[in-house]
């Protein structure tokens, strides 16, 4: 074991993408998940701290043994109420919830459709699954089309996000709702980054107005835009009772620290109280866009495409060491030649903040870029391909038709 890790920790180095887990703090933090800036807001806090001396430390065990509490339960009445879902079912984690819902209606008579930009817990997903998996096109509503119409399993599954994590782009929902409602298909759509953003914070589902429609399920996540952590599935009451039964990762994993869902009802009485709260997130996501020179994109997330996961690396380190916090995406996170940098807007930020940060990634990309001999110009390299999120660091999804290992026939 010893010689395979210093292998890969060799491989890592010369790649220069050796990653570590660094305390950030005292900075403009353009870089974390929390959109709304709900994490440090005191009513989020004192909900928290409400249920921790309530309830205490952890949920002591799997939800299905004593681990339930009246903060679950609250939680996901409350998810519900914000995003019109009919029933809702909390797990730990976001991850937990990909993984514990696509495991669960998954099988050899299903195929799973995913579009390129998926997570990579939808990844590890599919291959826990025993699906047969197709990978189309980011984006590409006649290429899920062209799937389904080909299938041969009984069932499919079209998989998509509707905000997408690295590029900031939203799925049509509308149009890929309707070409599943015409092949007798489910679609799923991962909110983790759609929750809070779109739709005046009821997300990219309610907003394309799906919610409650029996072909379109949801995963979420407490730990972005909510400000807390753990996860959840939304869909219709059979779902819910189907994945208390079946999604290991949720029957064989101790439940969410109830203050953590106490702060996460909280946070979404939050967002359906104070639309202005989204209004925020969105003018600083402009001023970020504007600044840097690069096309808006529609969610909290603008990157700055650059020419080697090098210059990603050094403008986002150079930018922390000027008290600005941005995100680097480089392989194995995406692909050879897609390396980002990636500025998260968030609504807790002055828009004075938000600019006089912005301007200094810029001016760190572009000294980046000068000392590699490459072009600053972040157009000059706006398109191609974009990043896929599967967890093998040597290897991207490919737009084909596979059965996921293990599956059976």
């Amino acid at each position: 074991m010893g010689a395979f890790l210093a292998t890969r920790a060799a491989w890592r180095d010369e790649r220069g993408i050796r990653r570590a887990t660094t305390v950030r703090a005292g900075a403009v933090d353009l870089a974390s998940n929390d959109y709304l800036g709900l994490a440090r807001d005191p009513r989020v806090v004192r909900a928290g701290h409400t249920a921790l001396d309530r309830y205490g430390a952890g949920a002591r065990a799997s939800r299905v043994v004593t681990g339930t509490t009246t903060a679950h339960e609250e939680l996901e009445a409350e998810i519900c109420s914000l995003t019109g879902a009919s029933s809702a079912l909390v797990f730990s984690s976001g991850f937990a919830a990909n993984v514990g819902a696509i495991t669960a209606l998954g099988g050899p008579d299903l195929l799973l459709v995913l579009d390129a930009h998926v997570h990579a817990s939808i990844h590890d997903a599919a291959r826990l699954s025993k699906s047969v998996v197709s990978f189309v096109p980011h984006g590409d509503v006649d290429a899920v089309r062209s799937a389904l119409a080909g299938r041969t399993e009984g069932r499919a599954l079209v998989v998509v996000e509707s905000v997408y994590s690295v590029l900031g782009d939203v799925a049509d929902l509308a149009a890929l709702a309707a070409v599943c409602a015409d092949h007798d298909a489910t679609l799923l759509v991962d909110e983790a980054h759609g929750i809070g953003v779109l739709g005046a914070g009821r997300g990219g589902v309610h907003a394309a107005g799906l919610a409650g429609a029996d072909h379109v399920l949801v995963t979420a996540t407490m730990s972005k835009a909510l400000g807390a952590q753990g996860g959840a599935v939304l869909g219709p009451s059979a779902l819910r009772e189907h994945l208390v039964n079946t999604a290991r990762t949720f029957i064989f994993d101790t439940g969410l620290t109830p203050a953590a869902a106490a702060s996460a009802s909280q946070a979404c009485r939050i967002i359906a109280a104070d639309s202005a709260l989204v209004g925020r997130l969105h003018a600083n996501a402009d001023v970020i866009a504007q600044e840097c020179g690069i096309a808006r994109a529609a969610g909290p997330v603008q990157s700055i495409p650059c020419p080697s996961a090098e210059v990603a690396r050094v403008a986002a380190d150079r930018a922390g060491e000027r008290g600005v916090l941005v995100g680097c995406f480089r392989p194995p996170s995406v692909p050879d030649g897609i390396s980002r940098v990636r500025l998260t807007a968030c609504a807790g930020l002055g828009l004075d903040e938000v600019r006089a940060a912005a301007e200094i990634v810029r001016a760190e990309f572009a000294a980046a870029c000068a000392a590699e001999g490459t072009d600053s110009a972040p157009s000059a390299r706006s398109g191609g391909a974009a990043p896929s999120l599967g967890s093998d660091p040597t290897a991207t999804p490919t737009e084909s038709r596979q059965r996921a290992p293990g599956a059976r026939r």
